[in-house]
């Protein structure tokens, strides 16, 4: 998966978990937890749902990695590399 392949999973995946938040204008340098609602259950819900549509397993010790959008995808690409897009 290209690195705009991964954004689009990670904003389909918030989506699912927080649709009433507004994605379109989500800063990739920002945190997610200061630009949206998300709590320690959302933020876990993402790394079940990487883990269950991508078989991409997050270690409890990475999930740091996950904050904004910039880490996410630099974190998932090679994660993700041999990935086909659901």
């Amino acid at each position: 998966m290209t690195s705009e392949e991964i954004r689009e999973v990670i904003i389909d995946i918030l989506g699912d978990i927080a649709p009433d938040e507004e994605l379109g204008d989500l800063k990739d340098e920002i945190a997610f937890r200061d630009q949206l609602e998300l709590d320690s259950m959302d933020f876990l819900d993402i790394v079940m749902e990487l883990r269950k549509r991508y078989r991409v397993q997050v270690p409890e010790e990475d999930y740091g990695e996950l904050a904004s959008m910039q880490s996410t995808v630099t974190y998932l690409e090679p994660k993700m590399q041999d990935v086909e897009k659901a």
